[in-house]
């Protein structure tokens, strides 16, 4: 169970979309939180569906980028603003970013 603003919410598996799809779910968590950043690209954050961006950070393995979602990384602030996400949350919003539109 994940706490969310004091409350007890049931952490659920991110589900598993195709390449360029993503959940209802974190369609939403991504427009209320990364995609005020990652939709124009502000300071330095790498835009959605930017491929040839997203390929050195691929790189550096999926449990380095969620540790710098959750814990912040340079200019993106701890958690991206997404408090109420978890660990398997920010893997399905990261391949969603990744992935080509």
């Amino acid at each position: 169970m994940a706490t969310s603003g004091g409350t007890e919410t049931a952490s659920q598996p991110a589900a598993k979309a195709k390449p360029g799809q993503v959940s209802q779910k974190h369609l939403e968590m991504y427009q209320q939180t990364c995609g005020s950043c990652h939709e124009r690209g502000l300071v330095g954050a790498p835009r959605t569906g930017d491929v040839e961006a997203w390929k050195p950070r691929m790189a550096k393995g999926m449990d380095t980028l969620v540790a710098h979602a959750r814990d912040g990384f340079k200019a993106m602030p701890p958690a991206g603003l997404c408090f109420s996400c978890t660990d398997e949350d920010y893997v399905a919003l990261i391949e969603h970013m990744a992935s080509p539109k």
